[in-house]
């Protein structure tokens, strides 16, 4: 059984904060990395330690209330169905309020970043 490394990450984030866990820590792999530091520049994640090959420890970020800064972490793009968008076809997360995180011929990037170059690709996930 082939398992999704993306969705198992995001999950673990989840249940990180469903027990008011203030770290989390996810299995290696490059686009998980990849992911955390995007989270970590727009401020959902505090920190992110990379244990190359290993694992990687991510400090889950809260506002002043105690309360955690992701409301809501979803998978969109999945290995079944995969869904792909065109550079005028990129979501909106809540009114801009969130992100969503998008694979592109220019690495990952937010739907913020792909729109300002104007370029499309698979959305990943998205977070607010």
């Amino acid at each position: 059984m082939h398992t999704d490394p993306i969705s198992d990450m995001l999950t673990r984030i989840r249940n990180a904060q469903t027990v008011k866990k203030n770290t989390v820590r996810i299995p290696f792999s490059r686009i998980n990395g990849a992911i955390l530091i995007i989270l970590k520049e727009n401020g959902f994640i505090e920190d992110v330690k990379i244990d190359e090959f290993v694992s990687i420890e991510a400090t889950l970020s809260r506002d002043e209330d105690g309360r955690a800064k992701i409301k809501h972490i979803e998978r969109i793009s999945k290995p079944g169905r995969r869904l792909y968008v065109g550079k005028n076809e990129i979501p909106r997360v809540l009114n801009d309020y969130g992100i969503a995180i998008l694979s592109t011929h220019k690495g990952l990037m937010t739907n913020k970043e792909a729109r300002k170059i104007g370029i499309g690709g698979e959305i990943i996930c998205e977070v607010y």
